[in-house]
């Protein structure tokens, strides 16, 4: 398979159908990395009809479910067979480190094997008591159909995987179009899935920019359903497009994440230490470029001084370079216009009177930081309030805000003050408030005294603007299926309605 072949329809790697190609940009250095097909709407076209064709006419919507959850197992296999493969492309594509990508890579084996863990040990359906012995009734799951998989740059297999295995595990076939920046992952994802004996037609990708061959997706007859993510913006064009076809639409479109931090979790030296260092792992891991990271710690005024200094002269001494040196803790940011985003976030919020306490600098270069990179050192504003634009939007970048409450009240105030609902944390040694708090936040994860883990047993997705539906646990599953009720009279007789 030539470069230039990561189109994959019905089973064959192709070009794109106008013969257009894309260079793939290592965001390290700004060099080209590999160059892929620039799909348009014709290949997404003919994607769906190939998944179309296979969902109809083929045999993998009606394949026992031990068969299904046997090729998800086999994927997980293959998935660790080719770990540091994978974990490499992962590093070099997204500019995360090389130690993030094998994590990431170990989450999606782990994501496979859930999902066919989950349908193996499910029941045949649920059977209805209708109080009479001459009626069976039950209600069973079927797959929704064609399915067409948007995802986003930051996690390209990660998200894939969090996509594909329930899809497959439910029997429905698909289309992806992973982020025209970085494709490689899902293109290697994709092989795998063939070489684990998935029939042809069942999975389909179309590389390619998201207009046009995401909008084609979204508004296609023959998709019965599109799940997305990524940012509000596409979200809901995405959904705008879906609508005149009503398809099933799934949405998670990133947050604005909290990190209420109590002075009780701070009273001892070792407590001080891991709250200030997951605060850091809250917001800095994979240099922000996470729809979950914890970008507004908000600190009980108390301990804000200590805590926000303490911040800063860690955040100054982060790692940054290329993922794949040794001793890297940072890598670049995805691309060019990412790196201008976060530039501008912390411009407008310096015109606001934020304080800057560490990083709003691009880095200079050096051994392991190549020219031209899209770097920035990770930057830690302090006086903030809601009213910034940093404070208000998901900047997607190394920008830690700061903003300070003094009651119980005040801090939930503070942290559900925004249009999204992803995630947040509370950090407290008080076991009451932890529940309190964790009660009150309007976000679909709440982490107490913790921040970052995520399990594929429990639900992944947000409240308000943060999306629609979710991801990972049975609910996952369950995007992925429509429920039919099944009601059987066993004696039927007549009903006498008419008297005719």
């Amino acid at each position: 398979m030539s470069s230039a072949e990561t189109i994959h329809v019905n089973g064959v790697w192709r070009p794109a159908a106008s013969g257009a190609q894309r260079e793939v940009l290592d965001p390290a250095d700004a060099k080209a990395l590999a160059v892929v097909a620039e799909g348009g709407a014709d290949d997404a076209d003919a994607a769906v009809e190939a998944a179309r064709r296979a969902f109809d006419e083929g045999t993998w919507p009606h394949t026992p479910v031990a068969e299904r959850a046997r090729v998800l197992r086999r994927v997980a296999e293959l998935l660790e067979r080719d770990r540091e493969e994978i974990a490499l492309t992962e590093s070099r594509d997204t500019g995360k480190t090389l130690s993030e990508g094998r994590v990431d890579v170990d989450d999606v084996a782990n994501a496979f094997r859930y999902f066919a863990d989950l349908v193996i040990n499910e029941s045949g359906g649920r059977v209805v008591d209708t109080g009479s012995p001459d009626v069976h009734s039950v209600v069973v799951h079927e797959p929704v159909g064609v399915c067409a998989l948007i995802t986003p740059w930051n996690y390209p297999l990660l998200q894939a995987s969090w996509k594909i295995a329930p899809a497959l595990a439910a029997g429905n076939t698909f289309v992806i179009k992973p982020s025209e920046v970085t494709p490689l992952s899902t293109v290697h994802l994709i092989r795998l899935l063939a070489e684990a004996g998935l029939p042809a037609g069942v999975a389909n990708l179309v590389t390619g920019a998201g207009d046009p061959v995401g909008a084609r997706l979204s508004e296609h007859p023959g998709v019965d359903l599109v799940s997305f993510t990524g940012g509000l913006a596409s979200g809901t064009k995405v959904m705008q497009a879906a609508a005149p076809t009503v398809k099933k639409v799934a949405l998670e479109l990133g947050g604005k994440n909290p990190n209420v931090v109590f002075a009780d979790a701070c009273a001892t030296d070792e407590d001080f230490d891991t709250a200030v260092d997951q605060a850091l792992n809250a917001a800095f891991i994979h240099s922000g470029q996470v729809c979950s990271a914890g970008a507004r710690l908000i600190v009980e005024e108390s301990v804000r001084e200590r805590f926000v200094a303490e911040l800063a002269r860690r955040a100054d001494r982060i790692r940054l370079g290329r993922g794949t040196e040794d001793g890297v803790e940072c890598g670049p940011l995805v691309s060019a216009q990412q790196l201008a985003k976060v530039e501008a976030y912390v411009a407008s919020a310096l015109d606001e009177g934020a304080v800057l306490r560490s990083g709003g600098v691009r880095p200079e270069p050096n051994a392991v930081r190549p020219a031209g990179g899209y770097f920035y050192a990770p930057t830690v504003l302090d006086r903030c309030h809601r009213r910034m634009k940093a404070v208000r939007e998901e900047t997607f970048g190394p920008i830690l805000t700061v903003e300070t409450f003094r009651t119980e009240d005040e801090a939930v105030a503070l942290a559900n003050d925004t249009e999204y609902g992803l995630a947040g944390a509370v950090w407290t040694k008080d076991a009451g408030r932890a529940r309190r708090v964790a009660g009150r936040l309007r976000h679909g994860t709440v982490w107490i005294n913790d921040y970052h883990p995520y399990l594929p047993q429990a639900e992944w997705g947000g409240f308000g603007k943060s999306g629609i539906g979710r991801e990972l646990g049975p609910s996952g599953l369950a995007e992925y299926r429509e429920s039919k009720h099944v009601y059987q009279n066993l004696a039927p007789k007549p009903v006498r309605w008419f008297a005719g």
